[in-house]
């Protein structure tokens, strides 16, 4: 049954072309579509926004995400094809979620919809708005997939745990501790790029007795990131394990991505994490990508939008 949720056009302006068929752009492969109107055909690459930062507002961050989905994809549809590969996508814009009053009946409309698209085999890629969005998305992933028998992966870079719990309301720092509460033991969740500055210990210690596997910047910095790989949660991935990616773009260093919510000069490297997510994509089987916490109001030249748009068109050519 195809959810009710309601999603608002994406604009025919984003969808950018130089009208050159020597020069494709995504804007020219991205098709602007409704769920009743699209045949769903397995393997297609669904994009759709919120524009929503009332999660951040209540957890006392910056505010400005509302505005991602549709920076991201300015830029987003600007891109060329990846000159690295043949691979020929089919990409479909569902538009953005229509804001119902309530931010839980938000979220509700969004797992229902993300659990139909995942049970259709669709590959979802989300634009926040804020980090509690990640909950509905990787629910909807999890609950679609544990239908397999194979258990699936979601994995998060943050500089924060996210593991907030609920007994104040939900809001960005809430997302985890909703997600491993709900399917405790039931999937592999993974923590990558976590700050001593952004988590209590209670919230660590929370999270790692629910089983989750917790890298921090630092031991990162100190041995590589791709030496995680190493690590028997990664290494007992097949191209069968299905995969999703949560990634807060605060995980990156704010010479790279300062235009977020909250903002570290220590973080990741955007290069670093795109090497990192090869290695994942050519051993797994990538299902789903949401990106989180960019704020265009807070940005220096688009940057931040540029590397979220960056980060979508790895996953679109390399997953």
């Amino acid at each position: 049954m195809v959810p009710e949720a309601s999603l608002i056009p994406t604009s025919p302006q984003l969808f950018f072309s130089k009208k050159d068929p020597e020069d494709p752009r995504l804007g020219d492969l991205a098709k602007p579509t409704c769920i009743e109107k699209n045949p769903l055909l397995e393997d297609t690459f669904m994009i759709m926004g919120y524009a929503d930062d009332e999660g951040i507002r209540l957890n006392g961050g910056r505010l400005g995400a509302s505005d991602a989905p549709k920076t991201i994809r300015q830029f987003l549809y600007k891109m060329t094809p990846s000159t690295l590969s043949d691979k020929k996508i089919s990409l479909y814009d569902l538009g953005d979620l229509r804001q119902k009053p309530d931010l839980s009946d938000r979220h509700q409309d969004v797992l229902e919809l993300t659990t139909y698209l995942h049970g259709k085999k669709q590959k979802v890629i989300s634009f926040g708005g804020g980090h509690d969005y990640g909950y509905s998305d990787a629910a909807g992933f999890v609950k679609s997939y544990l239908k397999t028998g194979i258990k699936p992966v979601v994995i998060n870079f943050d500089a924060h745990l996210d593991v907030r719990p609920t007994n104040h309301g939900l809001n960005s720092g809430t997302p985890f501790y909703r997600l491993l509460s709900e399917f405790a033991g039931q999937f592999e969740f993974v923590e990558i790029g976590l700050q001593p500055q952004c988590n209590s210990k209670n919230h660590w210690e929370w999270a790692a007795d629910k089983g989750a596997h917790l890298y921090d910047l630092k031991s990162i910095e100190r041995t590589g990131l791709m030496k995680l790989l190493d690590e028997p949660v990664f290494k007992n991935m097949t191209k069968n394990t299905p995969l999703f990616i949560s990634f807060d773009i605060d995980a990156i260093t704010a010479s790279e991505a300062g235009g977020c919510s909250q903002a570290w000069v220590t973080g990741l490297k955007t290069q670093e994490c795109l090497n990192f997510l090869s290695a994942l994509y050519e051993k797994s089987n990538a299902r789903g990508l949401g990106i989180y916490e960019v704020s265009p109001p807070l940005d220096h030249d688009f940057q931040t939008s540029k590397t979220a748009a960056l980060i979508t068109h790895h996953f679109l050519f390399e997953s």
